[in-house]
C-alpha cells in the first residue's frame, strides 16, 4: 500500500467518476494528491469523501488562463510535482449536423485545450523524475456514431501523449495514456438522455464490450497507480486500453 508513498500528485477532474476514484487509490498508496473540479457540490464531497489531507481546487478545465492559476497552488502547496493525471472532461455526443462552434469550442477547451496549457504551466512545478498520465479513450481508435468531436479530442489528446513523451523525456517527464472504454460512472447521466434513453445506450454499449458490462472506475485507476508509480519507470509514451475487450470486437 506504498506504491506512492511521499510522492505528490494532481489529479484534473478528481471529484467526480474516475478521477474520485484514483484519488482515493493515490491517497491508500501514500501520495500526497490534490483534486481539481469546478460543480460546488462535487468539490463539497469530494473534501469530504477524501478527507482534510487532500487539497481541493476549483477550476474551469478550459480556462486557458486559469491553468496557471492552478500550477500556483500546486507549487505553494507542494513545492513540486511528481504525478499529473490529467482526466477532466466532457462527453457531447451528437449527429454531425447537429454541431455548432461554440459546442466544438466547448468540447475541445475542456478535453484538449485547458488540458494542454496545464501542462506547460506545470512544467516549472514537475520534479524530476515526473509521470504524467493523460485519460483518453477507446473512441479514438473506434468509429462510434454521434462521436465525432468528442473522438477527435481524445485522439488529440493521444497524439500528445506520444509526441510530449519524446520532447519532455530529457526533462524526467514520462508521459503515458489509458484509453477507457464505457466506465460505470456519473458521466452517462450528463448526456441529457431520458432514463428508458440511457438504459437502450448501455445496452447497446454492453453488447459491443467483450467482457460484457461495463468497467468500473477503480479497474481504470489501478492503471493510473501503475503509470504513476515507479513500478512504470521504463514505460514511456505506451497507451493501456481499459475497455473490456471493446476494441476487440
Amino acid at each position: 500500500m506504498d506504491r506512492l508513498k511521499g510522492k505528490r500528485a494532481l489529479i484534473t477532474g478528481g471529484t467526480t467518476g474516475i478521477g474520485l476514484e484514483t484519488a482515493r487509490q493515490f491517497v491508500s498508496e501514500g501520495a500526497r494528491v490534490a483534486v481539481t473540479g469546478k460543480s460546488p457540490a462535487t468539490l463539497d464531497a469530494a473534501r469530504k469523501q477524501l478527507g482534510d489531507d487532500v487539497l481541493v481546487i476549483s477550476a474551469d478545465a478550459s480556462d486557458v488562463t486559469g491553468q496557471q492559476a492552478v500550477a500556483d497552488r500546486i507549487r505553494e502547496a507542494f513545492g513540486h510535482l511528481d504525478v499529473l493525471f490529467v482526466n477532466a472532461g466532457i462527453v457531447d455526443m451528437r449527429p454531425l449536423e447537429m454541431w455548432d462552434e461554440t459546442g466544438f469550442d466547448r468540447s475541445f477547451g475542456v478535453n484538449f485545450k485547458g488540458p494542454f496549457f496545464l501542462i506547460q504551466a506545470l512544467l516549472p512545478v514537475f520534479a524530476k523524475p515526473a509521470s504524467l498520465v493523460l485519460n483518453t479513450s477507446v473512441n479514438a481508435h473506434i468509429g462510434m456514431p454521434n462521436s465525432s468531436i468528442y473522438a477527435a479530442t481524445k485522439a488529440a489528446l493521444l497524439s500528445l501523449a506520444r509526441t510530449l513523451s519524446g520532447e519532455l523525456a530529457s526533462r524526467g517527464i514520462r508521459v503515458n495514456a489509458v484509453s477507457p472504454g464505457p466506465i460505470a460512472t456519473p458521466l452517462y447521466e450528463k448526456l441529457g438522455l431520458s432514463e428508458s434513453g440511457r438504459k437502450a445506450m448501455a445496452a447497446s454499449l454492453t453488447g459491443q464490450i467483450a467482457a460484457g458490462r461495463f468497467g468500473n472506475p477503480v479497474e481504470v485507476a489501478k492503471s493510473v497507480v501503475y503509470f504513476a508509480s515507479d513500478e512504470s519507470a521504463f514505460t514511456i509514451g505506451s497507451e493501456l486500453i481499459v475497455d473490456g475487450g471493446m476494441t476487440t470486437l
